[in-house]
């Protein structure tokens, strides 16, 4: 509001001062508004008695004649009988002496559009550089925002899912609250704690719990705030921003994405001279250098550690390296509950069935799903969120909305159920497989059809004979084609390219090939400047024993894949048929037609059939895809 006032009085002020300007200047044509004549005429006038007053002023006559009429014309002083004609026509006249201007008008006059484009020129720069308390001119001020302890209210008890980095930084609170705790048996405070993990987990938000908790100024400042266009800008808001903190010790600084000014130096253009090489060397010196910032912590968070200069993360900088990683079924299920808490939940809702439904989902993307199963509810016109509602929000994140107004042909919605019905089919028979929790043709997204399993375990690694089965499930759509619909289409691109690069993964990262051995024939690690991947660092006859293995694993995949299919072929068609009439199966119509049972009808009313009439059209739609969690 007040820069906004600020902005509105410049503006005002230099329109007055146009006004005031203009004025000046037309303040003489606007003095009179007579009737210019030639000079000869106005003597004419004055000899022919038709002259009744004048005013003699700068130059200028201005006369009334005998009816009133107002004349105006130049004089001159050339003319030196003016006067006597004016007195031996009986014509009263005046003399009046121009005004003279003083000398701060003189100078204001003509030093007026100077300073208007200084105060131009003012104006835009601060606009461009965010303005500033200090002035136009506070380029090197700090951007950093402080937050009391009245104007944060996150506190540990808005954070969860991640029980051991809360741990990690409860002891900084304790610090904070009671230094003399940890100094009289030698400790002391960590100059930086650095928050890793990838997008959505939580890093801002817990440290914002950290300064709620201990009731110490909070500056929050973001990595890019410190560079500029202007050389040395960065390293002078970083000098003013650890002085300010001096001031308000002990206190907290929260830099976000620290990675946009912490990278590896040496790797920009110019060398050290780089601005944001300058200002990584002024934070470096500020955290550890030969002043000690005693009560001063400083929080980074970033999920590019890879990318960060060694001299950031060394001791005595970031003390400590805090992993905030993606939460599991028990995490998942303690951020459900504190988003839950926000919404009205009706009784059906299971917040452990969703945890355990929603694998590798971050906090950001369970906090999406409460939002998303409100506004699913809102949409209903109903007064709780439900259970239902929930899935339907789950699908919509995780396949994509449902695209109900995409027309295709029956034919292509035949070869649609048969290419998902493969997936399923061999997902069912295979030991090791994850369950199948849903089946569809609607199309979602860019899919025409989708395959859904749920690992009924938090998945930490990955073993030989469960990536073989996913293989062969991959290889289920195209077979299911090709027995039931003696046809091949595009649909099963996605799936090759997927099983290619887990077979290629297995033979040349994971030593899990009997033929080659346990030796790494690709170099996956990627050159930290410029983002390309090394050169091969395998001869041409070993690259070929590579790809025969790679078919070789393929092959024995597929030839699994299609024999199964075979042999249950009764089950494809009662699914493939199934998915035509109701266009979604859950898991337990799955189950049903697995155990040689008729599959029971939807729970939520059998949904309108897509009229085949339109077989003139065909959807502009992606292939099909299948989806194993």
């Amino acid at each position: 509001m007040n820069n906004m006032f600020s902005k509105a009085a410049i503006w005002v002020v230099i329109a007055l001062v146009l006004f005031m300007v203009f004025k000046q200047f037309d303040s003489r044509s606007m003095a009179t508004n007579a009737k210019a004549i030639a000079y000869s005429d106005f003597i004419s006038e004055v000899k022919a008695g038709h002259i009744k007053d004048a005013t003699i002023e700068d130059r200028t006559i201005v006369a009334t004649t005998q009816d009133g009429t107002k004349v105006k014309t130049a004089a001159t002083y050339l003319d030196r009988g003016l006067v006597g004609d004016l007195l031996n026509n009986g014509v009263k006249f005046d003399v009046k002496q121009p005004e003279e201007q003083s000398f701060l008008s003189q100078v204001f006059i003509s030093w007026f559009p100077m300073l208007l484009l200084i105060g131009v020129w003012i104006f835009f720069m601060r606009q461009m550089q965010g303005g500033g308390k200090g002035g136009a001119f506070s380029f090197g001020k700090s951007k950093a925002r402080m937050l009391d302890e009245n104007s944060n209210s996150v506190t540990f008890a808005d954070v969860a899912g991640c029980d051991e980095a809360k741990e990690e930084v409860q002891e900084l609170v304790e610090f904070l609250r009671d230094p003399t705790k940890f100094q009289k048996l030698g400790g002391r405070i960590p100059h930086g704690v650095l928050m890793v993990g990838p997008p959505g987990t939580g890093k801002t938000l817990l440290a914002r719990a950290i300064a709620g908790e201990a009731k110490v100024p909070f500056f929050t400042i973001s990595g890019s705030d410190f560079v500029e266009m202007f050389v040395g800008v960065g390293a002078s808001r970083v000098r003013d921003m650890f002085e300010n903190a001096k001031k308000h010790a002990p206190c907290i600084i929260f830099i976000d994405e620290i990675d946009a000014v912490g990278r590896h130096r040496g790797a920009g253009m110019g060398g050290g001279n780089d601005e944001r090489e300058q200002t990584l060397n002024q934070m470096l010196v500020e955290m550890d250098g030969f002043e000690a910032n005693s009560g001063v912590i400083v929080i980074a968070a970033t999920n590019r550690a890879d990318v960060l200069d060694k001299a950031l993360l060394r001791p005595g900088r970031f003390d400590r390296q805090v992993m905030v990683g993606l939460p599991d079924i028990r995490g998942r299920e303690q951020i459900l509950y504190v988003h839950m808490r926000k919404v009205p939940i009706a009784p059906d809702v299971k917040a452990d069935i969703l945890a355990r439904g929603t694998p590798g989902f971050s906090g950001a993307d369970l906090a999406n799903l409460v939002n998303e199963a409100a506004l699913f509810a809102a949409r209903r016109n109903k007064r709780l969120v439900e259970m239902q509602d929930f899935e339907d929000a789950k699908d919509k994140i995780v396949m994509g909305p449902e695209r109900k107004s995409a027309v295709m042909r029956e034919e292509e919605r035949r070869n649609t159920a048969y290419h998902e019905s493969g997936h399923a089919v061999v997902a069912k028979l295979l030991p090791k497989a994850d369950p199948v929790h849903k089946v569809t043709i609607m199309p979602r997204g860019y899919a025409l059809g989708l395959t859904w399993q749920l690992p009924e375990h938090d998945r930490v690694n990955m073993y030989k004979d469960k990536m073989l089965e996913e293989i062969s499930i991959l290889f289920g759509g195209r077979i299911a084609e090709e027995i039931f619909m003696h046809q091949m289409s595009t649909g099963a691109s996605n799936d090759f390219e997927r099983a290619t690069k887990l077979a290629r993964a297995m033979v040349t990262r994971y030593g899990m090939s009997v033929t080659l051995g346990t030796m790494v024939y690709e170099d996956s690690e990627q050159d930290a400047y410029f983002g390309r991947m090394s050169s091969k660092t395998v001869s041409e006859a070993t690259q070929q024993k590579v790809d025969a293995e790679i078919r070789s694993i393929l092959d024995e995949q597929y030839a699994l894949a299609r024999r199964l299919l075979e042999e249950h072929r009764d089950k494809v068609d009662v699914m493939a048929k199934a998915l035509l009439e109701w266009e979604t199966l859950d898991a337990d119509q799955v189950n049903d037609i697995m155990n040689g049972d008729e599959p029971r009808p939807p729970r939520n009313g059998v949904p309108a059939k897509k009229s085949p009439s339109d077989n003139n059209r065909s959807g502009d739609v992606s292939p099909n895809a299948t989806a194993p969690a």
